[in-house]
């Protein structure tokens, strides 16, 4: 007697605010206690200590935002899907909301291997825009880009450059109090965004490296600050995406929003 169907649902949701400081590990539990609250049949694992079935997406690193976060859910029978993103959005805390629910086709490839890459929205504090905006231009226009890196107790050198698949400087920002972090001079932390897709394929970069990279860049050979001066500030992953059979689209698209943007591109 062959299995029955599994029944797989899709949650797209973003993470802002406060909420930002909740790790990966907590934002899933979160999300087990409201679908209890919810009475959402989620199927279950064997064993000694059954787990539901969820699964998610990227990670998103402690202190970072984003429009477009998604996990899997495996159920034992359909819900209402029409009504699920308002009931687990009333579930959850402030912050965390789901913007769509969506039914799995089968043998739908599962998050963690279909995302090939994410959009994000970065801003760089500590120095001027132009100085910036130079950085970013010799990012583009380098032929490698090194990057020294400590996996599993090594140090190896990557080059890096293959993972920035488009870069742009989106303008100045302006220290709101959300995101008063005193910069090394004690100066208001005005500074500058970046938009830049970033590869998740054989060549990854985080959006932390990039400010490592671009502020050597931004430093110069002979600076006394080898970081350049650049201080990470708010950081919002504002897309991820998928690629099949040539077309580029979101795991799941935002209601009523279009999934376009333009990029100055880094090839």
């Amino acid at each position: 007697m062959s299995p029955p169907p599994r029944l797989r649902l899709r949650i797209r949701f973003t993470k802002a605010g406060k909420i930002r400081f909740v790790s990966h590990r907590d934002v899933a539990r979160l999300f087990e206690r409201a679908m209890r609250i919810v009475r959402l049949p989620m199927a279950y694992s064997e064993g000694f200590s059954p787990r539901p079935k969820l699964s998610f997406g990227l990670a998103l690193s402690v202190g970072h935002e984003s429009n477009a976060e998604y996990l899997d859910v495996e159920v034992t029978e359909m819900p209402d899907v029409e009504s699920l993103a308002a009931a687990l959005t009333d579930a959850l805390p402030d912050g965390l909301t789901v913007e769509a629910v969506v039914v799995l086709e089968q043998g739908a490839v599962s998050l963690q291997q279909v995302i090939t890459s994410c959009t994000w929205r970065i801003e760089v504090l500590g120095v001027p825009t132009d100085r910036v905006t130079a950085a970013v231009a010799l990012a583009l226009d380098a032929p490698e880009l090194l990057l020294e890196r400590v996996r599993k107790g090594k140090t190896a050198v990557a080059d890096v450059r293959p993972a920035i698949l488009a870069l742009r400087v989106a303008g100045p920002t302006r220290g709101t109090p959300a995101r008063e972090t005193p910069t090394r001079d004690g100066l208001p932390p005005h500074g500058t965004e970046l938009e830049v897709e970033l590869s998740n394929e054989s060549t990854s970069l985080r959006p932390s490296e990039l400010i490592e990279v671009l502020g050597r860049l931004a430093a110069g050979p002979d600076s006394p600050e080898p970081d350049g001066g650049l201080i990470e500030g708010r950081v919002r992953r504002t897309h991820q995406w998928i690629e099949v059979d040539g077309i580029r689209s979101e795991p799941v698209s935002r209601p009523d929003a279009s999934t376009r943007h333009e990029l100055r591109r880094a090839s």
